[in-house]
């Protein structure tokens, strides 16, 4: 049998290492880790055998001091207590149960891993919380329940009653609702409970903690149950005292608070924030309710892929550039019209249906940015006015091009502002009111629109009320006028460009005219945002305010060539997006541009449905960009509604904008404020805009750090559509391309250089002697081809020049 004493002469360490083991009985055997050596003391050379003690060599002369070993039991409760620290680490992650670790476990704990984020709780250790369902207190205790097996092996229920003591007096209530909590809590934790941690917990610690924790989630939840029970049964004059107490508290609380609109943007000047062009958010995301969903389940009766065939069929192949969209790869395709019109009468069953999934949310999209806008600049006063005019009859909308997607919009907008009208006490005694009319022309595209559309009056085309009016002299009028329709709104989509023919939209434009409301009516011309979009749109901009409408700010007007005219203009305004009654100054010279870079559009983006995404197949992003070009205008003024001031548009006020209005004590008119028509460009040390001035130019204004703090900071949060109010530090008038047809004094191209040098002298090199000029020869350089070349070409040339010489006097 081993024995410690009979080893000859060992150290000290393994002595103890020994000893150990026999006391243990070789049970915790555990590798210690390599330890050096402790040098030998004079002390432990005393206990050293005579034969043993010469060999020792002592490697310093330096009296040596005696230290005492540290005993095992304390080398093996830090193993031990780093040990626990880990498993506590590993059990419980970043939190820690109270009381789990006591000082010196704590300290090492925080030196290892720093401080728990917070006290454990059930679902952090992965206890079945879900599973616990506090028992019903308000049943009659008297009752039990077995289940007991019917005659077809089913089970039922089987209520048994049990005798009940007599009642407690009160004052043993107390204590006995204390008893019935602890003879709940003497039951817990639940079986699903004990079963998880007797499946987890390592040791005996970490089965009292999380038992602890199983305990207290219960009985938590037991009382919650108890004191829900209790408020059911307080007296609703209670509650009510409570809530206004409440009310109260709040508005004293609301009273120091900012607007919450605009906490994401407190740094922002206060006329930056009435300028702004965007929607809330700034990325439109379709009604799933009332759009997406009803398009949906009507797209669900066919196979997508048939679909997306039938859309690139009709819209111009991939992308579909004959749509509404405006995709960026296909900038240089031919720049067409909508291929598919909701006027349309004749469309198969597949046609209807690509047509709805392609156009109808680029649409919703674009008639939300531009309704959104046109209730900045008239105020909300606007839509609450027409919510309440006549005897409850509401707006009355027209949608014509857009297939129902402007009146989905417009509803999206009416139910905001009849929300705002219900938080302020002025919700009228009525519901949200107002008509909605749609032209659709196939009975089919009826049938799917109606699905999203309710409450709205189908046409199957538009009427034409140029014919239909009192017009005596007219061979085909008839003895009464028939009754006409007036709308306080039209929205008015993609219905010039499909017209090739001047005269067509001349019709199209005063039938239009004719339908809208003369006090106050809304009119809103749309087209794609690409430059024959935009010629259209401007060309309809140039005959309402050179024909249709009196402005104050508007240039004279030529004099007519007709002596009786049948059209007497009205006063009205432009709404949006021009700054301006003037000539607009991309759109100088009527008609067809070929080559125009420069046209007015706006762009706005939007979650595509999931629709949209499995027509185009797209896979990287699930969002749009779409462009238009429009033109909103208001036709005399709304009844009740004090009449917009339309300040000085001219030089003047593009003076005024342009030294800022941040120190202003009184709020600029946001119709006096330049327009940002491109995207601006964000240097490190300065902003530059391209602005549509109050004064009808395209000028470029440069903000400078150096300009100030606020409009530089406010410069750089600026967007494409903003209106700027905080001025600059440089102008220049930009230079706009406009093409081979337009008017272009000094755009800096090369035709612009060609047209310059017409208006230089003619320079003629002459050859003479006694007897005069003999010759002549003009250098001339033309761009193109060559003209052809005749016998005799170059002396007839020479016999024409000498002849023009002789007639100028020259000899």
């Amino acid at each position: 049998m081993l024995s410690a004493s009979r080893v000859q002469g060992p150290c000290p360490q393994c002595r103890l290492r020994l000893l150990g083991l026999f006391e243990n009985g070789f049970v915790s055997l555990r590798p210690d880790p390599p330890r050096s050596l402790p040098r030998p003391t004079f002390s432990k050379l005393r206990a050293l055998p005579s034969h043993r003690r010469g060999n020792a060599r002592f490697f310093s002369t330096t009296k040596r001091i005696g230290q005492t070993t540290q005993p095992a039991d304390n080398v093996s409760n830090t193993s031990d207590i780093e040990i626990t620290v880990r498993q506590a680490k590993h059990a419980f992650g970043d939190t820690l149960p109270k009381g789990y670790l006591n000082e010196e476990e704590y300290k090492l704990y925080e030196r290892l891993y720093g401080a728990p984020l917070r006290e454990t709780q059930p679902e952090d250790v992965g206890i079945p919380v879900a599973g616990f369902h506090p028992e019903d207190l308000s049943r009659d205790p008297s009752q039990k329940i077995l289940l007991r097996e019917t005659v077809d092996g089913q089970l039922e229920e089987f209520v048994y009653e049990t005798e009940i003591p007599d009642a407690l007096p009160e004052e043993s209530k107390e204590s006995a609702d204390l008893t019935s909590v602890d003879e709940a809590s003497s039951e817990l934790p639940s079986e699903a409970g004990l079963t998880y941690i007797n499946a987890v917990a390592k040791n005996e610690r970490e089965y009292n903690a999380l038992l602890k924790l199983q305990k207290d989630f219960e009985k938590s939840s037991l009382r919650a149950a108890e004191e829900d029970e209790v408020d059911e049964e307080e007296p609703i004059e209670e509650e009510e005292e409570e809530e206004e107490e409440e009310e109260g508290e709040e508005e004293e609380e609301d009273e120091g608070v900012p607007d919450a609109m605009f906490q994401k943007t407190v740094r922002l000047h206060e006329y930056t924030r009435i300028g702004r062009w965007r929607t809330d958010p700034t990325t439109v995301h379709l009604p799933k309710a009332e759009f997406v969903n009803p398009i949906s389940e009507l797209l669900d009766r066919t196979d997508i892929k048939h679909i997306k065939e039938a859309a690139e069929k009709a819209f111009g192949g991939y992308r579909l550039p004959h749509s509404v969209a405006t995709p960026e790869a296909k900038k240089n395709a031919p720049q067409k019209a909508v291929a598919m019109e909701a006027g349309h009468h004749r469309m198969s069953e597949i046609e209807a249906d690509a047509y709805i999934a392609t156009n109808l949310p680029g649409m919703y999209a674009s008639v939300m940015s531009i309704l959104v806008e046109i209730r900045k600049r008239l105020g909300s006063e606007w839509v609450s006015k027409l919510i309440s005019r006549g005897n409850g009859e509401g707006p009355r909308v027209l949608d014509v091009g857009a297939g129902g997607a402007g009146l989905a919009a417009w509803q999206q907008v009416l139910q905001a502002e009849w929300d705002i009208m219900s938080e302020g006490g002025k919700k009228p005694k009525h519901d949200p009111p107002g008509k909605k009319t749609v032209v659709v022309g196939s009975s089919q595209l009826r049938e799917r629109i109606s699905r999203f559309l309710n409450d709205t009056t189908f046409l199957p085309r538009l009427p034409d009320y140029i014919h239909s009016g009192n017009h005596g002299d007219m061979l085909d009028a008839g003895d009464k006028p028939l009754p006409k329709k007036s709308f306080d709104i039209i929205i008015a989509s993609h219905l010039l460009m499909p017209l090739k023919e001047g005269y067509q939209r001349k019709a199209l434009l005063d039938n239009l005219w004719e339908m809208l409301s003369p006090e106050g009516g809304v009119l809103i011309v749309m087209e794609k945002g690409h430059p024959r979009g935009f010629e259209a749109v401007a060309d309809v901009r140039s005959r309402l305010i050179n024909e249709f409408i009196v402005s104050p700010n508007s240039d004279p007007r030529p004099e007519a060539i007709e002596i009786e005219e049948r059209r007497v203009r009205e006063k009205g305004m432009i709404i949006a997006p021009c700054t301006n009654h003037k000539e607009c100054p991309m759109y100088l010279t009527p008609g067809l541009s070929t080559g125009r870079k420069d046209f007015c559009h706006f762009s706005q983006r939007f979650i595509r449905p999931p629709f949209l995404q499995k027509v185009l197949g797209a896979k990287h992003h699930n969002h749009e960009d779409i462009n238009f070009s429009f033109v909103a205008i208001q036709r005399g003024t709304l009844p009740g509604m004090k009449a917009p001031v339309v300040p000085e548009q001219g030089g003047e006020a593009a003076q005024r904008a342009f030294k800022g209005y941040e120190y202003s004590a009184e709020q600029p008119n946001p119709l006096s404020l330049p327009r940002n028509i491109l995207p601006p460009l964000k240097r490190r040390g300065h902003v530059t805009l391209d602005l549509c001035t109050p004064n009808g130019k395209i000028e470029r204004w440069t903000v400078p750090k150096s300009f100030s703090k606020e409009a530089f900071h406010d410069a750089r949060k600026a967007r494409w559509g903003d209106l700027w109010a905080l001025g600059a530090k440089t102008r220049v008038v930009r230079p706009i391309r406009l093409g081979r047809d337009g008017h272009a004094p000094n755009d800096g191209g090369v035709r612009a250089r060609a047209a310059a040098q017409g208006n230089k002298p003619r320079v003629i090199h002459l050859n003479a002697d006694a007897n005069g000029i003999y010759s002549a020869h003009e250098k001339v350089k033309k761009h193109g081809p060559s003209g052809r070349r005749t016998k005799g070409g170059k002396k007839q040339q020479l016999e024409d020049l000498m002849k023009e010489l002789r007639e100028e006097g020259f000899t």
